[in-house]
């Protein structure tokens, strides 16, 4: 009896041990499912973190409970007191944008449409305005004794002292009175009326007489100013409060907006989206104007002699050049030249009022320029151009104005230029027009900011590594770049107001996001405040994917993570992840954007698949000869980089040659349909997910930089585009795409799929989606998008039992 109890005791043991380790094995395996759920499963990071604006509190978004939304949490200065932050403490909360003084005791800001002045050391707001109309843009005047602010696209000045607001400029829609009355039968009517009848002549005087003393009892009211249909922006006042600058947009009155329809709504009708032009269509142009307030007078900044506004993009002249040698020369007529379109944005004044500074771009993207600015005169004076036969970008520079600032000494201007082939820091006297380098190096410099006391710099910059980013101090007129930051990954700091702290934003490329903070101090030691992940997610052990590089076919060096499965066999699977945006960086040491395809990964190699995540040509992260690597063919060398990548995963990695599948969204999906149609005997398999099809639909913004437009490049559209090429599809073909898509529309794919149809191919699928965006947001989805995905490897890439 004894016996059988230790037998049957020994049995539920190992019952329950068997249980136990199944169980485990539960917890930590990987599945679609499980990835592709709620985010709130793995934990909530940090995110939009802020200083208090006396130093002593760090506030932040948090959601550690797995609640239906974030927190506003608070930590003390020194890394204690972590706590949910009141109601009534966060209402009471300044804006987190707005604009100091210069000596940082004050603050105005917006909040709720309306203007607030903050007191610093008292902790006091004082409400400018309260009004239903939204109040915005607030800045200080130059001598701080008025809160500058626009309201429907006008000026006013609120005094401090005296509380009176003033208004300065009277900006109106539609055509001067006076203009529209220039019509040959009114004229006339009026001119009878005025001859034949006395009362209408008496009228007419004394109405006259009446705006005359009106003027003369209010000298100081603005000049009306009428602007058609135009939108007034960026209105600006001068320091001595003589000038004011402003742009004007027109907006296109013949472009076509495409429509999206919606078909999943709450009325239970189909309803129609607005969404944008498309590529070539008519843009909106724009104007720059100074408005003489002692001259009561506006006019317009001209850059019709500005160096380069006339010189054409170099793919024009060679087709200029082509067309010149094919006609005769009785044919050949020589062309009167017109200044390129180009918008200027500003002004950006110097501290001491002397200097006005402006940035403009040309509309094709290949030119911008800063330029002193005589606001008297309206004359433009070039102090740096910059110029590219591709087009204009990179950190610190963009589509806008990008950064730029004024240098202590009130003589020079600091900005952004890929100038020697990476983002650096520059500056250039606006006297005497020499310029200088303050960084130089194989690596990109972003986010640059002055330090308070301008005696130096801080900002971000990836010198260690392009995978890694770090936080940097550096003198104001250049030097020693001090590293303050030190774990590998990424740094996303924000400054104290005394600028004695950092708090930061780190993650490491298996590591979500967590707030941290230290002295701001070379070799400090970073003190962690957030443990933000779930023991579900910690359960798990994620890899540490190898940021490994390898050669182009023309010599450059691509950056790539590889994801590598534990027991690897010969001749197996891989898949080539192919990351979205074009300009975007995935390769990297951080917590990726593309979190969900970071775990999928990790699924993929827990069955067996090597996976390799390409920086192809087009990413950021590498200067610019890599970002531009694109221009008037993206499917080039782009996609030429993911067939190296696959060559390297069979020669290195013993990759079958014959199962490489490959996937991605957005731009990872144009590059997956271009793959499967132009490279069709390297892989084997490919999920197109959300992809263009066709850029001659894709917008204006970003299409027109890289191929310029299809009536003046149609070469570059028709090399670049998918529906061209659908003919040469052999593998299995996955398409996936959300019938809402603003971005790239749902119509992109059907019109594929019809292409496919009459090409009479059989080996392709399309999955869509009825409620989703360009970007997913229901776990189902992301979740029957995966698992397809998923089957789509496994039946392709597999060897079949």
């Amino acid at each position: 009896m004894q016996l059988k109890r230790k037998v049957v005791a020994f049995a539920v043991l190992l019952l329950l041990g068997s249980a136990d380790v199944h169980a485990q094995n539960d917890k930590t395996e990987l599945s679609v499912e499980k990835i592709m759920r709620d985010p709130k499963w793995i934990g909530t990071s940090p995110s939009n973190v802020f200083w208090s604006e006396d130093g002593k509190k760090i506030y932040f978004d948090w959601n550690p409970d797995g609640n239906r939304q974030d927190s506003l949490y608070s930590v003390s200065a020194d890394g204690r007191n972590l706590q949910k932050v009141s109601a009534k403490e966060r209402r009471s909360l300044p804006a987190q944008r707005g604009v100091y003084n210069r000596a940082q005791t004050k603050k105005v800001y917006e909040k709720n449409g309306d203007i607030f002045l903050y007191d610093i050391k008292s902790g006091k707001a004082q409400q400018v305005t309260n009004t239903v109309e939204r109040e915005s843009n607030p800045a200080f005047s130059h001598n701080e004794q008025k809160v500058v602010y626009t309201k429907d696209s006008n000026l006013f000045a609120w005094n401090i002292g005296s509380g009176q607001t003033v208004q300065l400029t009277d900006f109106k829609k539609g055509r001067k009175p006076a203009e529209e009355g220039k019509n040959p039968q009114r004229d006339w009517l009026k001119e009878q009326q005025l001859a034949l009848l006395q009362i209408v002549r008496e009228r007419k005087e004394d109405k006259e007489a009446a705006e005359k003393q009106q003027k003369l009892d209010s000298p100081d009211r603005p000049k009306e100013i009428y602007v058609e249909e135009k939108i007034v922006s960026s209105v600006t006042l001068g320091p001595n409060e003589r000038f004011i600058t402003y742009q004007l947009i027109s907006r296109p009155k013949n472009a076509q907006v495409a429509i999206v329809p919606d078909f999943v709504t709450e009325s239970g009708y189909t309803e129609d989206i607005k969404t944008r032009t498309k590529v070539g269509d008519a843009q909106s142009s724009y104007e720059f104007f100074v408005y003489d307030t002692q001259r009561d007078t506006a006019y317009a900044v001209l850059m019709n002699e500005v160096e380069g506004i006339y010189d054409q993009p170099a793919y024009l002249l060679q087709q200029e050049a082509k067309a010149s040698a094919s006609a005769s020369a009785a044919d050949s007529k020589t062309k009167k030249p017109e200044p390129r379109a180009a918008a200027i944005y500003g002004t950006y004044w110097s501290d001491n009022g002397k200097h006005a500074v402006v940035v403009a771009r040309s509309a094709d993207n290949k030119d911008r320029w800063i330029m002193k600015l005589d606001p008297a005169t309206s004359k433009l004076t070039v102090l740096d151009r910059q110029r590219d036969e591709a087009w204009i970008n990179g950190p610190g520079i963009s589509y806008g104005p990008g950064a730029i600032g004024w240098m202590p000494d009130n003589e020079r201007v600091w900005f952004h230029s890929e100038e020697s082939g990476y983002s650096h820091l520059y500056t250039v006297n606006v006297n005497s027009g020499q310029k200088k380098a303050l960084t130089s190096g194989k690596f990109e410099v972003s986010d640059a900011r002055l330090s308070d006391d301008k005696k130096h710099f801080y900002f971000t910059a990836n010198k260690v590594h392009p995978g890694e980013k770090h936080f940097y101090r550096m003198p104001v007129n250049g030097g020693e770049m001090v590293q303050l930051t030190s774990m590998a990954g990424a740094h996303e700091v924000e400054l104290s107001p005394d600028e004695k702290k950092l708090a930061i934003r780190y993650s490491y490329s298996n590591k979500p996001w967590e707030l941290y903070v230290m002295d701001n101090k070379k070799n400090a030691k970073p003190k962690q405040i957030t443990n933000s992940l779930t023991d579900e997610f910690k359960a798990y052990d994620w890899r540490e994917p190898e940021v490994i590089t390898f050669k182009a076919e023309d010599g450059v060096d691509v950056y790539a993570r590889l994801y590598r499965p534990e027991n690897a066999v010969q001749n197996g699977p891989a898949v080539i992840f192919v990351h979205g945006a074009g300009y975007l960086q995935n390769a990297h040491k951080w917590w990726s954007s593309y979190f969900r395809e970071y775990m999928f990964h990790n699924f993929l190699a827990d069955q067996g698949y090597t996976v390799l995540d390409i920086d192809y040509r087009g990413s950021a992260g590498y200067g610019r000869d890599v970002r531009t690597g694109i221009y008037q063919f993206m499917g080039g060398k782009d996609l030429s980089d993911h067939v190296d990548g696959a060559k390297l995963l069979v020669e290195k990695y013993n990759v079958d040659p014959k199962r490489i599948g490959l996937y991605g969204g957005s731009y990872g999906g144009f590059i997956t349909l271009m793959a499967m149609f132009t490279e069709p005997d390297v892989f084997a398999a490919g999920a197109a997910l959300r992809s263009v099809t066709d850029w001659a639909h894709y917008n204006h913004g970003y299409t027109s930089n890289i191929l310029n437009t299809p009536h003046t490049d149609s070469t570059a559209y028709a090399k670049s585009s998918p529906i061209y090429y659908a003919e040469g599809l052999k593998g299995a073909l996955l398409i996936c795409h959300g019938m809402v898509d603003t971005n790239v529309h749902f119509q992109d794919v059907v019109r594929l799929t019809q292409r496919l149809i009459e090409l009479g191919k059989d080996n392709w699928e399309l999955a869509v989606y009825p409620v989703e965006d360009h970007g997913f947001t229901e776990p189902a989805s992301w979740t029957d998008e995966y698992k397809r995905i998923f089957k789509l490897f496994e039946e392709n890439l597999k060897e079949q039992k």
